[in-house]
């Protein structure tokens, strides 16, 4: 944090967006109920995973390759939800809700779908503050990929809380909303 963050910070007791862009080129930076939460970018299996599901959803969803297509999917989209400035790994928005990409640095549309790449690092965040956090603003499903267990588990939105919508390990298939229009190996997001 640069000294002008950490007097603002000291100033007002609560992080800001400047706080965000001055953090470390190789951190990332995000802030929830006021606090900044600096995390070093992703180790290589989390990289991977994230990556290689980008690749499994990209052809079918965003590009209509054999799948529905209809979907935005990103890589670490920065998320603006009030106060809060989120990084999910991956988010996907069906085209329906928003029909032109935006040409901003964050998007402030809650997307249809979040992804976490849980490392140990990151778990309790994700699992605790994020979560939470992406229930509240409608996100319709969560994925959460642990690459040291090999697993992902799917939740869908429900009543505000979340419900578990599968789950899968090592190379089971995953066809989970929603995206359940295709099946791939789990084992696809591992080395």
């Amino acid at each position: 944090m640069s000294a002008g963050a950490a007097l603002r910070k000291r100033k007002t007791g609560r992080a800001t967006y400047r706080d965000v862009l001055d953090a470390p080129p190789h951190m990332v930076a995000e802030i929830v109920e006021g606090a900044l939460h600096l995390q070093p970018r992703p180790a290589m299996p989390h990289a991977l995973a994230g990556s290689s599901l980008g690749v499994e959803l990209g052809g079918p969803f965003q590009r209509g390759r054999g799948g529905p297509g209809g979907w935005w999917i990103i890589d670490e989209p920065e998320l603006h939800f009030g106060e809060d400035v989120l990084v999910p790994d991956l988010a996907g928005w069906r085209r329906e809700r928003m029909p032109d990409y935006p040409d901003t640095p964050h998007c402030t549309l809650a997307p249809d779908w979040v992804c976490e790449i849980l490392s140990p690092s990151t778990r309790k965040f994700d699992l605790e503050q994020k979560r939470p956090l992406y229930a509240r603003e409608g996100v319709g499903h969560l994925w959460l990929v642990d690459p040291a267990e090999r697993t992902l588990e799917a939740f869908a939105l429900a009543e505000g809380g979340w419900s578990p919508a599968g789950s899968a390990r090592n190379d089971d298939s995953v066809s989970f909303p929603p995206f359940q229009a295709i099946a791939f190996p789990l084992d696809a997001l591992w080395p």
